[in-house]
Parts: structure tokens; C-alpha cells; sequence
């Protein structure tokens, strides 16, 4: 037994409070155990630059974790962000770039900000699952406004950790798990049930196929719970 009591394929109780920030057009703070994410999304009347003229619009995440999110203050970012940073909000894009047809918004860009209040692990999954939620709620105010006369969404995208500790499997680590986890892995899926990215690392040792499988199996199983 873990020791907040969950069983080893057992998600932490996952909420979505949304509309909560008044200028944004689709905002949620989603919280997962004592991690708290505020997502955001938002428009902007002109597309990446590699993309004028093609009629193409573009989705795009940024991430970071806000001062007092860690037990010992987090440096804010002013002037370069760190490679864990960089590696994340590009993961968050590339997550939800899958949920949208970017021939529909035209030449616009579409932007996802994800804001770490606290951190206690799985902060990138729960950024992907708030930043969908959030632009979800965007889209939905867009075509209520006439801005979108056609619904760009084609596919619900849903992520959660997943890693071995102590030798077994288990899903939704915390800090404590993840920061003693022997393999770390973050999976994202279409609530269709197709894979988008799969992040795994053995952090102290190597992992074998049918570890591997394991991991998936609850994996899919806990992103399947946050979809209904």
C-alpha cells in the first residue's frame, strides 16, 4: 500500500474547476492530489511565421512553475527557461496540436499557458489534460461568439505518469514516488484510445518489455477514468 493509501494502479482524485480567469478565453485549474495547474488559452490574429500565407493557423504551449510551487523557491524564468521547461511546454504542444484541425482556425495562433501553483508530480500530465480542458472551453466560446464558424477539434487528448518503484507498477506518482522511481514515464493518449507520446526513462536501471506492458496497461486504464 502506498502511503496515501491508493492501490498501485489508482489514480489521485483528479478536479477541474473552470472559468477562472476572466480575460482569458478558456481557463480551468486542474488540480490532481496536492498538484495544482492553471491553465489558460487564448488567441491571436496572426500564425506562426513559418506559416503566413499557407492559410494555416498554429497552436502553441508555454509552461512554468511559479515561485512558491516547491517546498524551496523556484527561480522565476526572466531571461532564459531552463531545459526541463522547454522540454515540457513543447510536449504540451505537440499534445494538442493533435486535437485540433489548424486548417480551421485560418492564420491564427492559438496559445496554451500552464501555470504550477504546487507541485507534487505529474505536472506535465496535468498541464496536458488542463491545457485540453481549457482550450476546449475556448473554442466552445469562439463558435458561440461566430469567430469559429466551424469546430476545429477533432480528437480528445488525456496524459498521466506512470512508473516502477520499488519494483512494481504504479500510476499518478507523487514526489516522493517519482523522486524515488526507478523508471519514470509519462503516456498521452486520444480519447479515442490511441497513443501520442510516450516518455520513458530508466532512471536507475533498465526495464524489460513485459515492465514495460504493465506500465501501459494502468496507464491506459487511469486515462481512460480521467475521460469519462
Amino acid at each position: 500500500m502506498r502511503k496515501d493509501e491508493r492501490e498501485n494502479n489508482q489514480r489521485r482524485e483528479m478536479k477541474f474547476t473552470p472559468n477562472v480567469l476572466p480575460n482569458a478565453a478558456g481557463s480551468v485549474l486542474v488540480e490532481t492530489g496536492n498538484t495544482k495547474v492553471l491553465c489558460s488559452c487564448m488567441i491571436e490574429n496572426k500564425t506562426a511565421p513559418f506559416l503566413i500565407g499557407t492559410g494555416k493557423g498554429w497552436l502553441t504551449a508555454e509552461y512554468s512553475m511559479l515561485p512558491a510551487s516547491t517546498p524551496i523557491r523556484k527561480a522565476r524564468e526572466r531571461s532564459k527557461i531552463d531545459g526541463r521547461s522547454t522540454e515540457i511546454q513543447r510536449l504540451i504542444g505537440r499534445a494538442l496540436r493533435t486535437a485540433i484541425n489548424l486548417d480551421i482556425i485560418g492564420e491564427r495562433s492559438i496559445y496554451i499557458d500552464c501555470d504550477v501553483i504546487a507541485a507534487d508530480g505529474g505536472t506535465r500530465t496535468a498541464s496536458i489534460c488542463g491545457g485540453y480542458a481549457a482550450l476546449a472551453l475556448a473554442i466552445q466560446k469562439w463558435l458561440n461568439e461566430g469567430s469559429l464558424e466551424t469546430n476545429p477539434l477533432c480528437e480528445g487528448v488525456a496524459a498521466i505518469s506512470v512508473g516502477m518503484v520499488d519494483g512494481q507498477a504504479m500510476l499518478d506518482l507523487c514526489y516522493e514516488e517519482d523522486s524515488h522511481a526507478e523508471v519514470d514515464m509519462n503516456v498521452v493518449m486520444t480519447h479515442s484510445g490511441n497513443f501520442i507520446e510516450i516518455q520513458g526513462t530508466g532512471e536507475e536501471r533498465s526495464f524489460s518489455k513485459q515492465e514495460l506492458d504493465e506500465m501501459l496497461s494502468i496507464a491506459e486504464q487511469g486515462i481512460k477514468e480521467i475521460i469519462i
